[in-house]
């Protein structure tokens, strides 16, 4: 079977890849020249960029795949590029969203597919769900033959998860951590969340790719273990050889004086969210996740200790937590 990954160098696509090697697809990666740890050697790369309309249907024009998954759709006019490259051409588009999309705030902590979309606190969220109904319209009226899924906080050897990190340089919440300095939690650090590792992802993943079942259809792919925040934050300490000096700090509080991070917050982490991962397991019944966090974040903490020239600090992110705490421990609650 041949597939074609758009994008797919990511943090999650990164387990898909190396599984759908494993398994005999003829995988093919779609990206402007990126060649990463992300990539297999088995895996083919094509050059071009898939929002240039006209240069990539030439450069895509002596290739035909079964399968697409585009990895880096994140507006509509993503959506509409891809509808007519592929549209009447492939036998089934994978299209990544958000279990972000959810309804925010949430009415009620266990999340199905069946639960709304509206996330009223971050944009990116509502492009996806924009994204969703434009593929979702396609398929009713033109049988365009879209799957949609929705990752949550997935993760891989090259990130530290959390809900406050530098996405761009993870180690800077272990580093801070070893120079002892306070890690913010938001609200108490109770509410409920699941991080799942991409390999574990990858399984519910892969067997989906060419399921002609799955199609018309919406999955979230998960864990199935659900941590507090604390007990998240303590597990990245205990990876890192020391305990977090914790302090908690109000979502709104910190979305206020930090407002990056309101989508990211509110619009998702401060909730508390249980996935029932039900329906994946119907139409991929081996799926099973079987990474728990306290084993995978060591992987990752390990994978760093042996790449020492990526252990890098993000200064600006550690100036903005300590600005933060500042401000908290200053009382500046004061609300607009």
């Amino acid at each position: 079977m041949k597939v074609l990954f758009i994008g797919g160098t990511g943090i999650i696509s990164e387990g898909v890849s190396k599984l759908a090697i494993e398994k005999g697809f003829d995988l093919y990666l779609l990206n402007r020249g990126n060649r990463s740890l992300y990539i297999p050697e088995e895996a083919k790369v094509i050059n071009g960029d898939i929002r240039d309309y006209n240069t990539i249907k030439a450069v895509l024009k002596p290739y035909s795949f079964d399968v697409v998954v585009d990895w880096i759709a994140f507006s509509p006019d993503d959506i509409r590029t891809d509808i007519k490259l592929f549209a009447g051409n492939v036998g089934q588009y994978i299209f990544i969203s958000s279990a972000s999309a959810y309804q925010k705030p949430s009415a009620d902590y266990l999340i199905t597919e069946s639960t709304p979309l509206a996330n009223p606190f971050w944009q990116y969220s509502r492009d996806k769900i924009a994204c969703e109904d434009m593929l979702m319209s396609e398929y009713r009226n033109n049988r365009f033959p879209v799957t949609i899924v929705r990752p949550s906080l997935t993760y891989g050897l090259q990130m530290i998860p959390a809900a406050l990190n530098s996405w761009q340089k993870p180690w800077s919440i272990v580093d801070r951590m070893r120079r002892g300095k306070k890690i913010i939690v938001h609200g108490d650090g109770t509410s409920l969340w699941t991080i799942t590792h991409s390999t574990d992802f990858a399984k519910g993943f892969t067997g989906l790719i060419g399921n002609s079942s799955a199609i018309g259809h919406a999955f979230h792919i998960t864990s199935d273990e659900v941590l507090t925040w604390n007990m998240i934050y303590e597990l990245i300490g205990k990876a890192a050889g020391v305990k977090p000096d914790i302090i908690h700090i109000a979502s709104d509080f910190i979305s206020k004086v930090h407002p990056e991070s309101m989508g990211s917050l509110l619009g998702d982490k401060a909730e508390s969210v249980v996935f029932d991962n039900s329906k994946i397991k119907r139409f991929v019944p081996d799926f099973k996740a079987t990474v728990s966090f306290e084993v995978g974040v060591k992987r990752s903490v390990e994978w760093f200790l042996q790449h020492p020239e990526l252990c890098t600090i993000d200064s600006d992110w550690d100036a903005e937590m300590d600005m933060i705490i500042q401000k908290y421990c200053a009382g500046d609650f004061m609300y607009d």
